[in-house]
């Protein structure tokens, strides 16, 4: 079995005090964020060494330890939302500790698989300067590509989707209020969703600025679209006809 990209991801089992079991359910994307999204992203930060202080504005903000990246818990401050979903979590990254402005900036939602925010979030931290990067797009595809997802077949250089056709990932146009240091308009940047039933509201979304580097990008969608069971105590809303319980704990 493959193992995770992060390897020291907590796995949550059964607390003796709790009635709900853990179910290790598959595929990744379908699979909710167990209602403990601040949580599971708390810990991730705390262990890698990133500081932590309450905002004025009722938020989490963590910071790297060299202080060039942040990750803030916005959900109290609800600033806006993607795809009707409130944003949770921005992360940014700036080239100097001592700039005002980030170089760029990624929102997620509710509902977003805390394992791939995770890992972007080692991913983040690994890197000496956190705004380089040389790869182009075709590491996201190709990372998406080798966990089985497929291209979409009128844009194949930008578009990929999981089997089931419920989720997504895109170089798209930028929506409003996504912040980054390049001022030009007409900017593309990833955009990925995940929509259980057509029709029906979204599971999460997720939006990376256009200057995020396309390996950390990359990076998030492979955990993503990684088969290796998760475990949850919740499952989503119509999501339970399209998620295969592996096992019961």
């Amino acid at each position: 079995m493959e193992a995770p990209l992060y390897s020291h991801h907590p796995t949550y089992p059964s607390r003796p005090d709790s009635p709900d079991p853990v179910y290790w359910v598959t595929p990744r994307h379908l699979a909710g964020d167990d209602g403990a999204l601040a949580e599971r992203i708390g810990d991730i930060l705390a262990g890698l060494g990133w500081s932590m202080w309450p905002t004025a504005r009722h938020t989490l903000l963590y910071v790297s330890p060299d202080e060039l990246c942040g990750a803030e818990w916005i959900l109290a401050a609800y600033p806006f939302e993607l795809g009707g979903l409130p944003v949770a979590w921005q992360l940014s990254a700036r080239t100097h500790a001592a700039s005002v402005m980030t170089g760029w900036n990624a929102y997620f939602t509710t509902g977003v698989p805390y394992e791939a925010l995770a890992d972007l979030l080692v991913a983040m931290d690994a890197r000496e300067s956190p705004d380089a990067g040389s790869r182009g797009p075709e590491t996201v595809l190709n990372a998406l590509g080798a966990r089985g997802w497929i291209r979409d077949v009128d844009r194949p250089t930008t578009t990929a989707m999981d089997p089931g056709f419920a989720s997504s990932v895109s170089l798209e146009m930028v929506p409003p209020l996504i912040q980054d240091a390049d001022p030009r308009p007409d900017l593309l940047g990833w955009q990925a969703w995940a929509e259980p039933v057509l029709g029906a509201p979204y599971l999460w979304c997720a939006t990376f600025s256009a200057s995020v580097p396309h390996d950390l990008v990359a990076a998030f969608a492979a955990s993503l679209a990684s088969p290796v069971p998760v475990p949850r105590r919740t499952l989503p809303r119509n999501t339970e006809h399209r998620l295969t319980v592996v096992r019961r704990s």
